[in-house]
C-alpha cells in the first residue's frame, strides 16, 4: 500500500484552485493497490478503503468536468456532481472484473454531470426523452457553423445518432431559444422592449364556455363509467372499485383473501374487467 495515501486525505474546499491543486497531489494507485482497496470495500465494507479509492481519482473527475465548461455552469458544481458519480462507481466496482476503476467510473461520472446540466442549463428542462438527451450533448459538436441546420445536416445528425429528423429539428429549436420571464423584464430603453408572455397569452380556464364544456365532458365520462361498471358482474365491479375508485385502494392480496383465490386470479379478473369496460366506453 502507498503509505502517502494513509497520511492525509483531506482536500481543501475553500477555493477551486486550492481544491484542484490538492487533488493533483493525491498519489495515483497501482493495479495491486486498487484491487486490494476494492476487495476490502467489497468484502469488509471498509470505508477507509472507499475513501482512498475516491480520493485517488478526484483528478480524473476534474479532467472530465472541464470538458463541460461550455455550458455556462460553475466548474465547482460540475466537479461536485462528478464526484457523486465517482462515489456511486466506487460502491459498485468489482475488482474481479479485471477492469481499472477509472474505466468503470467514467460512465457514472458523466451520467451525474449530464443530469446536472440538463436540470440547470435552462429554467425549463429541454431534454426529457432518451433521444432528446442524446441530441443535447451531441448537437454542438455536430454543428459546424452558426445558424440553422441545412436539411443535409439534419439528415446526417439523425443518421449518426439514430434519432428521427423531426427530433433533431425540435431539439435545435429548443436549444436556440432563451428563457423568458412570464411577466417580462423592466427596461429603461423603449428600443429594448420585448413583449412578455403575460401580455399576449390568454388564460381560458375560467372562461364560462370552457368551464361549462369541461363540466359537461366530466359528466359524460362519469355516465360512461357508471354504465361500463353496470355491465360487469358483482365480483368484477367490487374488484375494479376496490382497486381504482376507493379512497383506500385494496391490493391484489387483499382481494385474494376476500374471495379465496390467488392474487394472480384477481389480476386476471381485473384485466378482463378493464378490457370489457374500455370496449363499452369506446363503443
Amino acid at each position: 500500500m502507498n503509505k502517502n495515501l494513509t497520511v492525509d486525505l483531506a482536500v481543501p474546499t475553500g477555493s477551486l484552485e486550492a481544491y484542484v491543486s490538492a487533488a493533483a497531489q493525491v498519489p495515483m494507485l497501482s493495479v495491486e493497490e486498487e484491487r486490494d482497496l476494492a476487495t476490502r470495500l467489497r468484502d469488509e465494507g471498509d470505508l477507509t478503503a472507499a475513501r482512498q479509492l475516491v480520493m485517488s481519482h478526484l483528478r480524473f473527475v476534474i479532467h472530465v468536468a472541464r470538458g463541460y465548461s461550455g455550458y455556462g455552469l460553475a466548474q465547482a458544481d460540475l466537479i461536485q456532481e462528478g464526484n457523486i458519480g465517482l462515489m456511486k462507481a466506487v460502491k459498485r466496482f468489482d475488482p474481479n472484473h479485471n477492469v481499472r476503476l477509472v474505466s468503470f467510473a467514467v460512465h457514472w461520472i458523466r451520467a451525474e454531470i449530464h443530469e446536472y446540466i440538463l436540470r440547470n442549463w435552462r429554467v425549463v428542462k429541454l431534454a426529457t426523452t432518451k433521444a432528446q438527451r442524446k441530441l443535447f450533448f451531441n448537437l454542438r459538436k455536430n454543428k459546424k457553423r452558426l445558424g440553422w441546420f441545412t436539411q443535409a445536416e439534419v439528415e446526417h445528425v439523425a443518421k449518426e445518432l439514430g434519432v428521427p429528423e423531426a427530433t433533431v429539428r425540435q431539439m435545435e429549436e429548443r436549444m436556440s431559444g432563451q428563457d423568458t420571464a412570464f411577466d417580462g423584464y423592466g427596461v429603461d430603453d423603449d428600443s429594448d422592449f420585448k413583449p412578455a408572455p403575460a401580455g399576449y397569452l390568454q388564460d381560458m380556464s375560467m372562461e364560462p364556455a370552457a368551464q361549462l364544456e369541461a363540466e359537461n365532458w366530466e359528466a359524460h365520462n362519469n355516465d360512461l363509467l357508471a354504465g361500463a361498471l353496470g355491465d360487469l358482474d358483482e365480483r368484477s365491479q367490487d374488484i375494479v372499485k376496490s382497486r381504482w375508485l376507493s379512497e383506500k385502494k385494496a391490493t391484489l392480496h387483499d382481494l385474494a383473501d376476500k374471495y379465496g383465490v390467488s392474487a394472480e386470479r384477481i389480476r386476471q379478473l381485473e384485466a378482463n374487467a378493464m378490457k370489457k369496460m374500455k370496449g363499452t366506453m369506446v363503443a
